[in-house]
């Protein structure tokens, strides 16, 4: 089948959760790409925030080893941590500092590769993550 129901697989890379204290944020599921190809696309959801000096950031991670893991370099990136993250700012709007749903994909070598989101208040809005890959063989489970 050449659909795309049937033609990826996605699975909870961070749960639909609160961010919690400032500076601690989220640490995501590592995710295997053994059996997959192409990129690993991250589909953030931000809830509302409510601060408008809240930040949250986003750190994409990899490695050949699930302990070791390091940040990865913009070039193995589709995307960037910066626009997939949400700023401050002065007021908040749905759509795009708020209630939003962001991307970036890792389209490095590593065999391991993580989201992190991490937040710069304390009571930090819900925000989830799904990974979304495509496998060698269709179609996916």
């Amino acid at each position: 089948m050449d659909d795309l129901y049937s033609s990826y697989k996605t699975q909870t890379a961070i749960a639909a959760v609160a961010v919690g204290t400032t500076g601690t944020g989220k640490t995501g599921k590592i995710i295997d790409r053994k059996g997959y190809i192409g990129p690993v696309l991250f589909d953030i959801s931000y809830g509302t925030i409510t601060a408008t000096n809240a930040t949250l950031t986003v750190t994409v991670k990899e490695g050949d080893v699930t302990g070791t893991l390091t940040s990865v370099a913009d070039i193995d990136l589709i995307g960037t941590e910066a626009l997939a993250g949400i700023g401050a700012t002065g007021t908040r709007t749905s759509g795009t500092s708020k209630n939003v749903a962001k991307k970036i994909a890792y389209k490095g070598a590593k065999r391991y590769v993580q989201c992190n989101i991490k937040s710069t208040v304390t009571a930090g809005p819900p925000i989830s993550a799904n990974a979304v890959q495509r496998p060698h063989s269709m179609p996916a489970a």
